[in-house]
């Protein structure tokens, strides 16, 4: 609004520039699904190192492959992911054990474990009570090891059983505590010391569990994940989708359509034991409505397995070929592909069904990405191809950079562009969003995002007449358009060589 003019004089006013950054997102946050003998289990935790997963979800288990593929992923070059545990519900027609929470009692307070399990038996609770005077009603609460009641992890003084006390237990201990949660009695406590007992991990939820109503469980828990207002679909930003493992064709194809809707994109585990001329086949039968969302990868992975002495053992790959996306995004960009010589699996040492160039050749143009062992380079990500790439399908998604391009792309602009909401819809508008659009794009031309040698040839944004009508402006929509070249992977290198005949 201009300044009131009131005194002869000079004044100064600021104008707004109308520029308004549009920020790259980021394109490798990882979301790993699985059960855990320890965690939260009504949300997702972020992680951002391996060792934070062992505090929160207790490490490797060889029970299940989450914590391997967690791992698997931050070795290969992850650096950001969130971590959702599954356990099983009690479910009698089924026979299904349910995961249940430790307590125990000391005095008057009855103390829970903060999560289902039998993890919380490690440890105890001891309450002292102060004896100072005028405090002699509040107390100490101490979460100790369980053996020798001599290591502390958790310390919360001067508590009370009074809820409307500042300082009232069950609160307090609920907004500060990793291990406990407390229920106040009516009476003072007493000092003493118990350890928790009665805790019990359940049925461990495993989709190639041999019991089939464990099967239908995980498959059945991973799904609800996703539902409106469930754990997944409260988080803010996720880019790479890992069930370690899970090949359900049904779950899968659910899942593809989820990504779609987040964004996101899902890496696809073979079986264990499929074979080379079987892959194919299993691939696209698990193909949906959506499935340039995912890609598919063969075969498992041999690795040393850290619980067994080192001893070998088979993995499902999406946790290595996770930590390869989140390397490549980060050396090259989003739009190079997350293959070739330069996607070396940390932590692999061959894989479950060793290939030859002839299979793979009958593998890779129905796109299933195969992972091989080359001389001098060792174990590589052998292909980038979505689960729509088969050549038969003609699908302009056919390579996984083009797809995850894509999805930079729109969640940049959605993010970016959300100040345009309730702006007066017309040409001053329509310029203002050409001109961050562009200077976003021109800056992802620079660093070599699309084709072309212009930017001309390398995408275009229109937002003017043309796309917003006055009939659109009337029910208040205005229409960008934005086109990009995308860059796609050399998958064949031909060199011809000829012979030149000498002249006498």
């Amino acid at each position: 609004m201009p300044l009131p003019l009131t005194y002869p004089g000079v004044y100064i006013e600021e104008v707004p520039s109308g520029v308004r950054t549009i920020t790259g997102v980021a394109t490798s946050i990882g979301l790993f699904i699985g059960w855990a003998a320890r965690g939260p289990i009504d949300e997702a935790v972020r992680i951002f190192s391996f060792a934070d997963y062992e505090r929160t979800y207790g490490g490797l288990d060889q029970r299940t492959l989450l914590g391997y593929a967690v791992r698997q992923f931050f070795d290969n070059g992850g650096s950001d992911a969130y971590v959702i545990r599954l356990v099983a519900a009690e479910d009698e027609a089924n026979s299904i054990t349910g995961a249940v929470a430790a307590t125990v009692t000391v005095g008057s307070i009855a103390f829970t474990a903060a999560s289902p399990g039998e993890w919380a038996h490690q440890y105890a609770v001891r309450v002292t009570m102060r004896t100072d005077t005028g405090f002699t009603e509040r107390f100490k609460v101490e979460v100790v090891d369980a053996a020798t009641k001599a290591i502390v992890f958790e310390v919360f003084e001067n508590l009370s059983i009074e809820a409307t006390d500042g300082r009232f237990v069950d609160t307090f201990i609920k907004d500060r505590s990793a291990l406990i949660r407390a229920t106040a009695g009516t009476t003072t406590p007493t000092d003493e010391t118990k350890a928790f007992t009665g805790g019990d991990d359940g049925d461990v939820l495993d989709p190639n569990s041999t019991d089939t109503d464990l099967q239908a469980a995980f498959h059945k828990a991973v799904l609800a994940l996703f539902d409106q207002g469930q754990i997944a679909d409260r988080l803010d930003l996720f880019n790479i989708v890992c069930v370690p493992g899970e090949s359900d064709k049904d779950t899968i194809q659910k899942l593809q359509t989820d990504c779609k809707a987040r964004r996101a994109f899902l890496v696809v585990d073979c079986t264990e034991d499929v074979k080379v001329e079987d892959a194919v086949d299993e691939m696209a039968a698990m193909n949906g409505g959506d499935p340039s969302y995912s890609a598919y990868y063969f075969p498992w992975v041999l690795a040393a397995d850290a619980l067994k002495q080192n001893a070998i053992r088979a993995f499902p790959p999406c946790g290595f070929v996770a930590g390869v996306y989140a390397r490549t995004d980060a050396a090259r960009g989003v739009w190079k592909a997350p293959a070739g010589i330069e996607t070396t699996l940390t932590g692999a040492l061959g894989f479950k069904v060793p290939m030859s160039d002839a299979e793979n050749g009958t593998l890779n143009p129905h796109a299933v990405n195969c992972l091989r062992t080359l001389p001098v380079y060792g174990n590589l990500v052998w292909g980038a191809r979505t689960m729509d790439g088969d050549n038969d399908r003609g699908s302009e998604w056919k390579y996984v950079p083009v797809r995850r391009m894509a999805l930079f792309l729109e969640e940049s602009l959605f993010r970016g562009t959300q100040w345009v909401v309730f702006e007066p819809n017309d040409e001053p508008l329509w310029a203002q969003i050409r001109l961050n659009i562009n200077a976003f794009m021109q800056t992802l031309f620079r660093q070599g995002a699309f084709q072309g040698a212009t930017p001309r040839e390398a995408y275009f944004v229109k937002c003017d007449r043309e796309t917003t009508t006055q009939a659109d402006i009337n029910l208040g929509i205005v229409n960008i358009h934005v086109g990009f070249a995308p860059l796609k992977p050399a998958e064949f290198v031909v060199i011809r060589i000829q012979q030149i005949a000498g002249e006498l």
